[in-house]
């Protein structure tokens, strides 16, 4: 058995994870002139029914790097409104019309193309280097304080020495796991099931948004093909499967804007992507030498598709209070600390409407009295589209 081979990289921070959160702070810290590794464990960005939605929080971002213009210029669909179909009628549900922003809409992008986007720009600094098909392994601890990170990459294995470390990694993050950080769970009643149909020529226009009577069925125009969700109570999965492919198929085309024909399109199991929805976040997101930021510190539910937008805000965030310090070469627990603070409103926020607007205290069968409720009253339309578009708290590259 070959023996594995050791290299050693020397950086000022190492990130864990190439998903939004991890690749923003590369790129802010390599372009504050600063040493920025990132680790990713799979070889590209291609996966299927990632988050797809750049809210205009991270579009104000990215026009304050001057970067907007670029990123615009890939393939996407525009969103003005979020909209919602409810006992037959299109109800706007968010209105991004007044933002005091210059992008007033959703752009709904793959997210492999925003993240290749934000690789190649990264590149472009020298002391950035992005490490692919490279999984965390563990910490390297001088005198017990952590001082790098083993990495495997096939049967190469680099250490990568480094004074910070922070866990970019998703909510399965093993950066959380192995410095042990603990949080809380707060649940969630309801699971998404993602597919895709084929467009056809004489498919209605769906826009972006839920869709179907009983809101259980979720669409996204992505151009050449729709991406559709169905919600399932948590844990059900399991469940439908024993009932077989076809009374699911049958199931969801009650709820569907197409014909009870398209469902023959989704004829395996494999077709269907289950996401477990979770809503947690940690108790404190650092320990001396390690922090965590995005869906690592807080996972959140699919509502309103915040959770990429609000990583990019905590990567912001971060490059803010922690260029600094990484500077001048020793970033302090205090320094770890002051992100959580900045981001700890907007998450707690964030997190608490979407807990109420998932509650399953509410019998399913019930339809929501939400809906109605804007369309009595407009101007909630546009509240909603600032908490949707911008969030609680938005942030602003310092080092520009």
């Amino acid at each position: 058995m070959q023996a594995a081979q050791e290299n050693a990289i020397s950086a000022d921070c190492c990130i864990v994870g190439g998903g939004p959160a991890g690749l923003m702070l590369g790129y802010l810290l390599a372009r504050a002139g600063l040493r920025a590794v990132v680790i990713e464990k799979h070889p590209d960005f291609l996966r299927d029914f990632r988050g797809d939605t750049i809210h205009p929080s991270t579009l104000e971002i990215m026009r304050q790097l001057g970067l907007l213009d670029e990123l615009l210029t890939l393939p996407h669909q525009r969103a003005e409104k979020l909209q919602a179909e409810v006992a037959g009628e299109e109800i706007t549900m968010a209105d991004f019309s007044r933002l005091p922003v210059e992008c007033r809409f959703i752009a709904f992008m793959p997210q492999w193309d925003f993240l290749n986007f934000l690789a190649k720009k990264a590149a472009e600094f020298p002391g950035f280097t992005l490490l692919q098909s490279t999984a965390f392994d563990d910490f390297i601890y001088d005198d017990g304080v952590i001082s790098g990170v083993q990495t495997l990459q096939g049967n190469e294995r680099h250490t990568i020495r480094t004074s910070l470390v922070i866990g970019a990694d998703g909510r399965n993050s093993q950066v959380k796991a192995k410095a042990g950080l603990t949080g809380k769970s707060f649940g969630a009643p309801r699971d998404v099931l993602w597919f895709r149909l084929e467009k056809h020529p004489d498919d209605p226009q769906l826009g972006m948004g839920h869709k179907g009577p009983k809101q259980n069925f979720i669409v996204i125009d992505r151009g050449d093909y729709w991406q559709c969700g169905y919600t399932i109570q948590k844990n059900q999965f399991d469940e439908l499967k024993l009932a077989g492919l076809d009374a699911l198929k049958s199931t969801m085309a009650q709820v569907a804007p197409f014909s009870a024909e398209r469902m023959a399109e989704v004829d395996e199991w494999d077709k269907l992507k289950l996401l477990s929805i979770r809503i947690d976040r940690l108790d404190h997101w650092m320990k001396p030498g390690v922090l965590c930021i995005g869906d690592a510190a807080h996972a959140m539910s699919p509502i309103g598709g915040v959770g990429v937008n609000l990583a990019i805000q905590d990567a912001v965030a971060a490059a803010n209070m922690l260029t600094k310090p990484l500077q001048q070469g020793n970033v302090a627990l205090q320094d770890l600390q002051k992100v959580q603070q900045r981001r700890q409103f907007p998450t707690v926020a964030t997190q608490f409407l979407q807990i109420k607007m998932s509650s399953n205290k509410r019998k399913r069968s019930t339809p929501s009295k939400v809906p109605q409720i804007i369309s009595r009253f407009p101007f909630l339309r546009h509240l909603f589209g600032r908490l949707i578009g911008l969030g609680f708290r938005t942030e602003k590259p310092r080092y520009l």
